[in-house]
């Protein structure tokens, strides 16, 4: 028997049934234009139903996507759910999206069908006569309201929280291109962002495959509520009719597509490429779909005039359909891009094959090539950036907390995202809130989270605004959304409340305000001046006095916390303070009689401790994607491999200290934020962390006064389901006997300390069972030695389960990250805090008489420790002092991991412009280093 062509017989059976197809939908329209009296060709004209088809789909391919022209004759939305109840929004304080995000009304907002049926003033009678007892009236009482938050970028979903080995569908390992691909046939309907994601106000999502691939494929518009179907698609809004094939009026527009495409590193990394085979492969993948277009458009040219003979079927291709539809401008292409060199050649292949580009995303480097952005085929491409999450790996390493501004100020559109779960979409607005703190305009900073992505995905005519006719997505928030810790009261997808009993803290009259914020302008246009790499070194005084006046309150760190040393009563009495080679030698009246002397103006702003961070490598990297860059990480002894003999074998220990590196740009950063101190463990890969060092943030280098401020603070552990390798009764079995029979070495010398109470035991550990387990084996190394240990848990994610037996077991609590999210397994029973649960970790753990303090996971991160030490005060509802906050990240974290609290000559202190250390309306501007002896101007 001869072999069996199997390719050639399914192109038959593909083509059989292609045919069979185009004649159903043929006859199909023939009737449906019959039914409504129209004719679909010339009478003087016959077609075979094939024929008929191929026309109208030719016909077809000439519109582009977009709502109908009676879109807005809408009285229902397609999206709603019957028996939901119509709802008065009264009272409130509304921003419209209209006039570039500048209209602000007072006012109410009527929602019915699943739509906003009018913004204004609406009598009662009107209200009783239609609606009756059936309508809700909630009553603002002057809060703001806001469209609904549109993350354009993220990943909800197809990586899902918490994240599980089998449940990853971001990328694709099959190839480079893969314009097929659909994140839709992924999407995880039990993710439990959804839930998490809604309650800081996201209503819609695009749902992007990963960067893996050069195209990765196509992408898909969200909503976040959950459906009565629970199926992915039922999520989806304005589905493209290529998904379920709903093959409506052919004289009507399309809906928007969406398509995902990566450059630079990460699909070069992925399959081992350079940039050249990336372009290449983009090239090659566009010649294909615009040769395929062509073939389409002879065809077309062909049909449309009645030259049938020899003509054939209509050329397609199942896999290429989606690409080109991407060269016929019927494709919103979102591109992960970061540095010059990749925006240049995929402006350079936009300009090549005719197609526009949606947005750049990440795009760290935009701001410093506007004009090179605005070369893109057709409409200038919107940015879609981070605030301040930058230099993680070399493409991110020259990104701009200014980048916002100088976009803006470019003239192009400014979108903040998440990338979730790589940042937690829950706070999205706090990506908004950071971009108006470092310039960007209020309106623009509002408008980056609703109306712009709204539009830049083609949804702007149902979304993203506040508007008669649109979806109602609304966002009842508890303070001005740009205030720190803004926070949802209500949020309504489709009209339909999303909050059950949502806790409402309540926030300062300040707080209805958009902040004060600091000036910049400087620092920006230095960003732009030095290439993306400004100089951040501060300027060291250290023999001249500084003389701080206007000063409101001094408060500094002792060995029972952080204490108030001067308070002003109101602006009559504001003080001055007095520095001399980083010490505080008079504070509140005080001479200025100084020839000499710098005088920095406060403008009644204060003086408070510097902050301490812990919990991400800084201090043994620059570049966390860039092993040269980097200390490394150390040897594991439950590895296969072990310690090498020659480093100590089993009986090893390492120290963080002899791998510091200095004046990194995320250190220096974090310094003119105000932390002035870091605390850093070895980097681990297993359960062993080795000996962790106290160091300043402000030195240039190891043998610099004060550059090493404790050699060793603590001895670090690990403890986690999440570690690769041994099970987590061998982590806590390896624990044990280094703690009652250590191990001969150098690692015994401070086991023994940690067993005399010497020095803490610090442990990485997440789920309350390990937690638990800690606090049991606690006790027994108590026992056994007749000596109560220091131990302090991080992480601690689900810590608050435990609180009560923390506080009598005196085991203290590190908190990183600062606000919970479910990552993995072990971290999923967390306190979300408001508007979902009335208290936080942090208030609950301190509630029981747990020493809390608050790290952070990734380097970038150090820089924004003031705003998370505000926002879990915020949190708390006013059950935390500001000395008691101000405590989390400083003088708590000091003790915890046992660094030894500054005396009064060696204290660090933090002076601020314009109001406080956690205020949004303060910018630092010098150190008052002790350790060091001088003042940092920055």
């Amino acid at each position: 028997m001869g072999q069996v062509d199997y390719n050639a017989s399914r192109s038959r059976t593909r083509k059989r049934g292609l045919r069979i197809w185009v004649a159903v939908l043929a006859l199909a329209l023939l009737y449906v234009y019959r039914q409504q009296g129209l004719e679909f060709w010339p009478s003087s004209t016959v077609h075979s139903p094939i024929q008929a088809a191929a026309i109208s789909r030719c016909r077809a391919l000439q519109l582009q996507p977009g709502p109908p022209d009676d879109f807005h004759d809408r009285s229902e939305s397609d999206r709603f759910v019957p028996q939901t109840r119509p709802h008065l929004v009264q009272n409130a304080k509304i921003w419209t999206g209209r006039n570039n995000g500048t209209e602000v009304l007072t006012g109410d907002i009527l929602i019915d069908k699943g739509l906003i049926k009018g913004v204004g003033h609406f009598g009662s009678a009107f209200l009783r006569e239609t609606y009756g007892s059936d309508l809700v009236v909630i009553d603002a009482q002057n809060a703001w309201v806001t469209p609904g938050i549109v993350d354009i970028h993220s990943h909800m979903g197809n990586g899902p929280s918490p994240a599980l080995d089998g449940a990853d569908d971001t990328n694709s390992h099959k190839a480079t291109i893969q314009p097929w691909l659909r994140s839709l046939d992924g999407l995880n309907t039990h993710d439990d962002s959804y839930a998490l994601s809604i309650a800081g106000g996201v209503s819609v999502a695009l749902i992007l495959p990963g960067s893996g691939d050069a195209i990765g494929g196509q992408a898909f518009v969200m909503k976040l509520r959950k459906t009565a179907e629970r199926s992915s698609t039922s999520m989806v809004l304005e589905p493209p009719y290529t998904v379920n094939s709903s093959f409506p009026d052919p004289t009507r527009p399309p809906r928007w597509r969406h398509m995902k495409h990566a450059c630079g590193e990460n699909p070069s990394g992925w399959y081992s490429n350079t940039r050249m085979d990336t372009i290449y492969a983009f090239r090659d993948a566009y010649n294909t779909a615009s040769q395929i277009k062509k073939q389409q458009d002879e065809y077309c040219s062909k049909a449309l005039v009645d030259e049938w003979d020899g003509l054939g079927e209509f050329p397609e291709s199942l896999q290429w359909e989606a690409l080109v539809d991407v060269v016929r401008g019927r494709v919103k292409v979102q591109i992960h891009c970061y540095e010059a060199v990749d925006f240049d050649g995929l402006v350079r292949l936009s300009n090549e094959f005719k197609f526009p580009i949606s947005a750049f995303h990440h795009a760290a480097e935009a701001y410093l090539v506007p004009d090179l952005i605005k070369k893109t085929y057709g409409p200038t491409p919107a940015i879609a950036i981070f605030a301040t999450n930058a230099r993680y790996k070399r493409e991110a390493y020259r990104h701009s907390e200014f980048a916002p501004r100088i976009l803006a100020e470019n003239g192009l559109t400014v979108l903040m995202k998440s990338d979730h779960p790589v940042m937690n979409s829950r706070h999205l607005v706090y990506e908004a809130q950071q971009a108006y703190f470092y310039g960007l305009p209020e309106n623009l900073a509002i408008a980056s989270v609703t109306s712009n992505p709204a539009e830049v995905m083609g949804m702007g005519h149902r979304i993203g605004y506040i508007k008669e006719g649109w979806d109602a997505d609304l966002v009842i928030w508890d303070s001005h959304p740009l205030a720190l810790g803004a926070t949802p009261a209500q949020v309504f997808i489709d009209g339909i409340p999303q909050l059950e009993s949502p806790h409402v803290v309540k926030k300062p009259k300040t707080f209805q305000h958009a902040p004060s914020v600091p000036n910049f302008d400087k620092e920006a246009q230095e960003a732009v001046e030095y290439d993306g790499l400004p100089p951040l070194e501060p300027t060291a005084v250290k023999i001249r006095p500084i003389v701080f006046v206007n000063v409101k309150s001094v408060l500094t760190p002792d060995d029972e916390g952080v204490h108030e040393l001067f308070s002003a009563i109101d602006s009559g009495t504001l003080g001055t303070v007095v520095a001399e080679n980083g010490h505080i030698t008079c504070v509140g009246v005080c001479s200025t009689d100084f020839a000499d002397a710098t005088v920095i103006d406060l403008e009644a702003g204060s003086i408070s401790p510097g902050l301490v961070t812990f919990g991400s490598p800084l201090g043994l990297q620059h570049i966390e994607a860039e092993d040269s860059t980097a200390d490394g990480a150390i040897y594991d002894p439950l590895s296969s491999s072990g310690v090498p003999e020659i480093v100590g074998g089993d009986g090893a220990i390492i120290r963080a200290a002899d791998g510091l590196v200095f004046q990194t740009r995320d250190a220096l950063l974090a310094y003119r934020a105000g932390v002035t101190s870091g605390i850093v463990a070895p980097l681990a890969s297993g359960v062993f962390g080795g000996l962790s060092v106290s160091f300043s943030l402000g030195a240039a280098h190891k043998l610099e006064r004060g550059a090493v401020l404790q050699e060793v603070t603590a001895v670090h552990m690990k403890v986690l389901q999440s570690l690769p390798g041994p099970s987590v009764s061998t982590q806590i079995a390896l624990l044990r006997r280094l703690l009652l029979r250590p191990v001969d070495g150098p690692s015994k010398e401070w086991f023994l300390k940690v067993t005399n109470g010497e020095i803490p035991l610090v442990i990485e550990a997440h789920g309350a069972d390990i937690i638990a387990s800690l606090i049991l084996l606690k006790k027994e190394v108590e026992h056994a030695n007749g000596k109560t240990i220091q131990m302090t848990v991080t992480g601690a994610s689900e810590a608050h389960l435990l609180a009560e037996e923390l506080g009598e077991a005196g085991v203290g609590v590190i908190l990183n990250p600062a606000r919970p999210f479910p990552y993995l397994w072990e971290y999923r029973r967390i306190l979300a805090g408001p508007p979902l649960t009335e208290h936080t970790a942090a208030s609950v753990l301190i509630s029981h008489n747990v020493t809390v303090g608050l790290g952070v996971i990734e380097i970038w991160e150090a820089r924004n420790t003031r705003f998370e030490i505000a926002w879990a005060s915020l949190a708390s509802g006013g059950r935390m002092s500001q000395v008691e906050a101000l405590a989390l990240g400083s003088t708590n974290v000091a003790k915890l991991l046992g660094a030894k609290l500054p005396r009064k000559l060696t204290q660090d202190l933090v002076a601020t412009r314009g109001g406080d250390l956690l205020s949004f309306n303060s910018k630092v501007v010098a150190v008052i280093s002790g350790s060091r002896g001088l003042v940092d101007l920055l």
